[in-house]
């Protein structure tokens, strides 16, 4: 085991709606550990400099967690990984061989669905729509749609919970994006796979760090402060 010893409480500057920010607190309900989590919720933005977040983040953004020995640690994969070395139980990220790969390969995924959807989202709803690019708005919601084609295709979800399917069930609210932006041909079933796949590796219905993190502001459900 490795990372801080005891039950040394850690500090997780946070926001309630960034997707990264609810997977490391859902990480932290999985393993076991949201009771040792502070969470201290800060507004970030590309257009909105946070000094708070800046001064333990040069790049500004959240989740950053903070440590006894390793001082403030980003981002949210990096999070996960130090917070697998605290527990006890089955390591939610795996340590060698096919299972490592599998999972870090669906977290891949799911961090690309994510990060597609939020630029689509500034491209065409956020950014004044003069300044707004079409091929850019296209190009990102292709990568949404062959994302979605692989899962389906490639999808296999009946192991262990891991790092994957956490990463694409923090994701999963940007299944509906490629409808508003005007490409409803995956739409419809990228929704259905999104719930198929946390019913099936996750049991997300009757799942604790799902109910506890699965909507805005329920990251209150670790220790909130601020």
């Amino acid at each position: 085991m490795t990372g801080a010893t005891g039950a040394e409480r850690l500090t997780l500057y946070s926001q309630s709606h960034s997707p990264y920010a609810r997977k490391t607190i859902v990480f932290a309900h999985e393993a076991g550990l949201a009771d040792r989590i502070a969470v201290v919720d800060h507004e970030t933005s590309p257009t909105n400099r946070n000094p708070e977040v800046f001064a333990v983040n040069p790049l500004g953004k959240v989740p950053v967690l903070m440590t006894p020995e390793a001082g403030a640690i980003f981002d949210s994969l990096v999070i996960c990984d130090y917070l697998d070395g605290l527990h006890g139980g089955p390591r939610l990220i795996p340590i060698a061989g096919k299972p490592r790969w599998q999972a870090l390969r669906l977290h891949a995924v799911a961090q690309g669905l994510c990060d597609a959807g939020i630029a689509l989202r500034w491209e065409t709803a956020r950014r004044p729509e003069h300044l707004r690019y079409p091929p850019l708005s296209e190009g990102q919601t292709t990568k949404l749609v062959a994302s979605y084609d692989l899962l389906e295709q490639d999808g296999a979800f009946d192991e262990p919970v891991h790092i994957g399917h956490i990463g694409l069930g923090y994701g999963a609210g940007l299944a509906r994006i490629p409808r508003a932006a005007g490409f409803p041909r995956r739409a419809a079933p990228a929704d259905a796979l999104v719930r198929d796949v946390l019913a099936e590796a996750l049991d997300a219905r009757d799942r604790l760090s799902w109910r506890d993190t699965g909507r805005p502001g329920a990251a209150r459900h670790c220790r909130m402060t601020g």
